[in-house]
């Protein structure tokens, strides 16, 4: 039998601090893909990663349980981020240029754009705001339920149909747009 992520939390928190180890096996694949997919960086995302399980541990006493686990630690990966981002904003301002975020792409991963086709997704992934290109992430490459994202962003299920919607719009549209260049 499977021990919840909910259960462990809880024993990390009453300090079985043994039981965190279990948690990051879980999610720390999962986490390093949001955080790339977001800011096209491979080293940046374990950098990243390993910060939520610090602010994990850190924080591991505010945890109630009154939502799943897995909501708690993206809320957490999503202060990484952004207090990440609010320190560096000048270094991703630069990655404006579709050339440029060619060459980052090229440099960061080259298994990541194999093909004409994905490294023009994911440029026009890129050249979308934050919060579109995050919850298309969360959605469509973490394959989260609508619910479990309503979770983590602390929005109605009605809301983040409204956002996938309109991102997968503008995705759309930004695709389109580089297959004509």
């Amino acid at each position: 039998m499977t021990v919840t992520d909910e259960a462990l939390m809880q024993q990390v928190k009453h300090g079985d601090l043994r039981k965190a180890s279990d948690l990051f096996d879980r999610y720390n694949k999962a986490l390093y893909n949001f955080f790339v997919k977001i800011m096209f960086d491979r080293d940046l995302g374990h950098d990243l990663t390993q910060n939520v399980f610090l602010r994990m541990m850190k924080y591991r006493k505010t945890y109630r349980g009154d939502k799943p686990f897995k909501a708690w630690l993206y809320q957490i990966a999503r202060n990484v981020y952004a207090d990440h981002f609010r320190k560096n904003k000048i270094k991703y301002a630069d990655l404006t240029d579709v050339e440029q975020v060619n060459d980052h792409l090229m440099s960061v991963d080259e298994k990541l754009v194999n093909d004409e086709r994905e490294k023009l997704l994911y440029i026009s992934l890129y050249r979308l705001n934050t919060e579109q290109r995050e919850i298309l992430i969360l959605t469509r490459f973490q394959e989260m339920k609508y619910e479990e994202v309503s979770q983590i962003l602390d929005i109605s299920v009605a809301n983040v149909k409204v956002r996938v919607h309109r991102a997968m719009h503008k995705l759309k549209e930004a695709y389109l747009q580089l297959e004509n260049i």
